[in-house]
């Protein structure tokens, strides 16, 4: 089967640093699905694996954690799909990736794709949308069914891929008032179209940028930019028994006790802790993929493809790497078929 991997951890414009190939196609066992993969997108997490560092793999590594496609063959114990099935899913960061024509991914972790869309569009949705729902629903406890409605989100990096689909599910399911970060105008007019009432830049003063829509300090924070830099201004910003969530791995230490006196709480969410340690909710990924299929299918939600690149090869997704390694991405890159 054709796909794109790497041997050496290379700078993206180097040709080496991801290339064409050719793999063996692999045989379902146990729970995994053989996925004929249609379209993949791009996400920060393949840039960083792939950034450049002293190793080389006696294999070809194949990256890639978003895909769409049809079930090609199941294993023995699959009892959520069946052959022919449109699914898409996210994957797990310790298999190898579905930049590839076919991938093996355990069920569990794997969504009935949305009809209402084509493989395109589905593809820019699943690790972004799970981390968006796992961030807002798991960590920060705030309620999908609009218990929480009226309270305040300040969503930091607004218009990336995970921030197009936390704004569209705090503002649609959870109803909060939401003020989103971005510091382009085509990237904040991105982010009220798809539902911030108020945006504001986050390379300038966050508190009184808050201050000057009326929401001196917010109920939750969800920051996907730059953990280190954006700290003490979340910590300023967040309210007394509030909570702050963060994608973004810290290079340096956080000062934690900012949020003492608030009895303030922080927490990471990874979305690929299900799947690493096969937890016993695992299948949670399953149900969140498949509820949002049907809330895509119903209107409530849009997909957040920002630009399609074109057919799958190593020169697309160099292309699509350089991008987001360039940092002015508005939704989801897609690139589709082999």
């Amino acid at each position: 089967m054709k796909a794109i991997g790497l041997t050496r951890y290379l700078p993206i414009d180097d040709p080496k640093s991801l290339e064409d190939i050719e793999l063996p196609t692999p045989t379902p066992a146990g729970r995994d699905l053989l996925v004929k993969v249609e379209a993949i997108s791009v996400n920060p997490v393949d840039t960083k694996v792939r950034a450049p560092k002293d190793k080389v793999e006696a294999t070809p590594r194949v990256l890639g954690w978003d895909a769409a496609g049809t079930v090609a063959a199941v294993g023995p114990d699959v009892t959520l799909f069946k052959v022919g099935d449109p699914v898409y899913y996210a994957g797990s960061i310790t298999r190898p990736g579905a930049n590839s024509e076919f991938h093996l991914v355990d069920e569990r972790i794997v969504g009935h794709m949305p009809a209402s869309l084509d493989y395109v569009n589905a593809a820019a949705l699943p690790l972004t949308t799970i981390t968006a729902w796992e961030a807002l629903f798991d960590r920060l406890g705030i309620a999908p069914d609009g218990s929480d409605e009226g309270k305040s989100i300040l969503i930091v990096g607004g218009a990336g891929g995970v921030g197009s689909i936390a704004i569209q599910l705090a503002r649609r399911l959870a109803r909060l008032n939401i003020v989103a970060s971005a510091s382009r105008p085509e990237s904040a007019d991105w982010c009220r179209q798809l539902g911030a009432q108020h945006v504001i830049d986050h390379y300038q003063d966050i508190p009184a940028q808050l201050q000057a829509v009326g929401l001196p300090q917010v109920d939750f924070v969800l920051c996907l930019n730059d953990t280190d830099a954006h700290f003490p201004a979340m910590a300023a910003a967040v309210a007394p028994q509030g909570k702050i969530c963060s994608i973004v791995e810290n290079l340096g230490p956080l000062d934690i006790g900012l949020l003492k006196s608030k009895s303030a709480t922080f927490v990471w969410e990874f979305m690929f802790t299900r799947a690493m340690y096969e937890t016993p909710d695992m299948i949670a990924q399953h149900k969140l993929l498949t509820e949002v299929a049907r809330l895509v299918d119903a209107g409530t939600l849009r997909t957040t493809l920002g630009e399609f690149i074109g057919p799958i090869n190593a020169v697309n997704l160099r292309r699509a790497h350089a991008q987001l390694e360039g940092g002015r991405t508005i939704g989801k890159l897609v690139l589709a078929g082999f």
